[in-house]
């Protein structure tokens, strides 16, 4: 696609986008920016049928070299979140014709919307940068000497309406925290161990101004993160915990909130290990991880909240050794509950139950959202349309809720009942890290976790297992990982 996408702050550009609904021609704002006439003309073709990701192109006499007309869809139930979609439409047809710059001014279209429809022009342009940031992501580093490789162009974005413009350079923004998120995801497990995450976030926090700090070795004992020993005892590549710190400009006179992602570099799945194809992709095991990576990423350069945010990167590699943790083994944790290992394929939730434990002893937390790969049980349950998420408060529920449709990362509320609980209950220890039934399989991993989170701190679970990844092109994503949680994430800490 492109190299990169910035938005401009002078010159001209040399295409012109435009917007219409479905069943419309251009309006006569978007006509005033086109004075040639040849979008409108091009408007009313039979192709141009407004659909949602539609294009027609022109080609004017004068002024812009070409004219892309974006079809929106319905006008009566219009959502931001479609110029997401939108704009990988636009993606693709400025990179087919290596444009170099474009004009978006598919505001012109949008500011012929009834009130009633109460459009937001800054979150609508938020929407429009995010979608042509993401559609600009490429992963090519590991490419050969047997690959040619692609002729990439800079695409320079303008844009003439202030509110428009502001949300365009947010939304690139928050995208640049997707794409650092898919570009971790897709990095392969012989270069990604823990070790090396570990010196990305010291790398990224030197450039945003994060604090970041690496808990290895001995000093994981002395702090009984028992998971990660345990988890990460069997590979030559050793587990950490990376702590990222955000503080606003007036220091720490709140209580922060608190991300834990589960950062599985690779998962073989131990001693219960994956068969047939199941192993294959296990390198997006950390894409929780990747997800909290890229969010800090946008917390310290695009959201710049007024509260300290305190993220727990929960990096082991899940191998196989004479060393390696075993079914029927019983582990003690910090907050001395002790766990029987039935599953050692169920090992995220083992490394997430440190990051929560350190969370309420160390943290002060105002909240905490932990975000995982976690169960195939919640791909079944809700595919990859939703993410699971698991909250019983309620201001912390509605805030995500509201995250997730701001961000078109959505999230389904699935149950916590005490009965859930009992049902991790072990005969020898006082939990299983797996119940040996299928029943409630994608709960089973929250009622887990549950164990590890102290009464009163409002906490959110959030699988992605559906969500972090795609095997087709749709949108501004092509196939391969999503950086799904990214900007949940983002959109979350901006409302807290």
């Amino acid at each position: 696609m492109f190299d990169s996408v910035t938005l401009a702050s002078r010159g001209t550009a040399n295409v012109l986008v435009l917007a219409q609904f479905k069943g419309e021609k251009l309006d006569a704002n978007s006509k005033k920016l086109d004075p040639s006439g040849a979008g409108a003309d091009a408007s009313g073709r039979a192709e141009a049928t407004g659909e949602l990701g539609s294009i027609v192109q022109a080609f004017p006499g004068n002024g812009h070299e070409r004219v892309f007309i974006v079809g929106l869809g319905n006008k009566d139930c219009f959502d931001p979140a479609r110029l997401r979609t939108a704009a990988g439409s636009i993606a693709r047809a400025l990179s087919k014709t290596k444009a170099a710059s474009a004009d978006i001014a598919v505001h012109a279209a949008l500011s012929k919307l009834p009130k009633s429809a109460k459009v937001d022009l800054h979150a609508c342009g938020s929407a429009m940068g995010e979608g042509l940031g993401i559609a600009s992501w490429n992963y090519d580093i590991l490419r050969g000497s047997a690959t040619t490789p692609k002729d990439r162009t800079k695409l320079a974005i303008h844009c003439n309406d202030a509110k428009f413009r502001g949300g365009l350079a947010r939304g690139l923004g928050l995208s640049e925290g997707t794409n650092i998120a898919r570009t971790l995801s897709q990095t392969p497990p012989n270069i990604a161990t823990p070790a090396w995450i570990a010196s990305e976030a010291k790398k990224m926090a030197r450039k945003t101004g994060l604090k970041c700090t690496v808990v290895q070795g001995k000093a994981l004992e002395t702090e009984k993160l028992t998971g990660l020993i345990e988890v990460g005892k069997a590979s030559e590549h050793k587990p950490c915990m990376i702590r990222l710190e955000y503080t606003p400009a007036r220091g720490k006179t709140k209580d922060p909130i608190v991300l834990v992602g589960k950062t599985m570099t690779y998962d073989s799945g131990g001693l219960s290990i994956k068969v047939g194809g199941g192993m294959r992709g296990m390198k997006r095991d950390k894409d929780g991880g990747c997800a909290v990576f890229g969010a800090m990423h946008s917390i310290a350069t695009v959201i710049k909240p007024n509260r300290p945010v305190v993220a727990l990167l929960m990096c082991a590699e899940n191998s196989i050794s004479d060393e390696a943790y075993r079914p029927d083994d019983v582990i003690e944790f910090r907050n001395g509950v002790t766990v029987e290992i039935t599953n050692t394929d169920a090992e995220g939730r083992l490394v997430l139950a440190d990051g929560l434990c350190w969370a309420c002893d160390k943290e002060s937390p105002a909240a905490i959202l932990d975000i995982a790969t976690l169960t195939g049980g919640v791909v079944v349950a809700l595919g990859s349309t939703y993410a699971g998420m698991w909250c019983d408060d309620d201001d912390f529920r509605a805030i995500l809720d509201d995250a997730g449709d701001a961000s078109d990362e959505r999230v389904w509320r699935l149950p916590h009942h005490a009965e859930y609980r009992q049902l991790m209950r072990s005969p020898v220890a006082d939990i299983l890290n797996s119940a040996p039934v299928r029943a409630a399989h994608p709960v089973q991993g929250a009622a887990f976790l549950s164990y590890f989170v102290e009464d009163g701190i409002p906490w959110a679970h959030v699988d992605i297992a559906g969500t972090h990844s795609t095997d087709k092109d749709s949108g501004p994503f092509i196939s391969g990982p999503t950086g799904f949680g990214a900007r949940l994430i983002s959109e979350m800490v901006e409302r807290f």
